[in-house]
C-alpha cells in the first residue's frame, strides 16, 4: 500500500532533483534512500533461503572451486 506524502524542501534541492533524477521519479528515489534506514531487513531468512536452493548452492560451490583452481595455475 502507498501513502501520499507531503514535504518542504530548498528551491535549489528540488529543482536539482528534477534536473537529476527526472520529475516522475523523485517519489522512488527518494523511498530507496530512506527504505535502508526505516524498513528493517529480515537478513537471516534472506539468506537461509538462499541455502535452502540447492541448485544456486551447488553453483557457488563450482564458482569459488574454479577459482581456487585458477590461483593455483598461475606461475609466481
Amino acid at each position: 500500500m502507498q501513502r501520499r506524502m507531503t514535504i518542504s524542501i530548498d528551491e535549489a534541492v528540488y529543482q536539482g532533483l528534477v534536473q537529476v533524477i527526472g520529475r516522475r521519479k523523485i517519489s522512488r528515489f527518494l523511498e530507496d534512500l530512506a527504505r535502508p534506514h526505516v524498513v528493517p531487513d529480515d537478513l537471516e531468512a534472506g539468506y537461509r533461503a538462499m541455502a535452502e536452493d540447492g541448485e544456486r548452492e551447488r553453483e557457488a560451490r563450482e564458482w569459488c572451486e574454479a577459482l581456487l583452481t585458477d590461483d593455483a595455475d598461475e606461475t609466481r
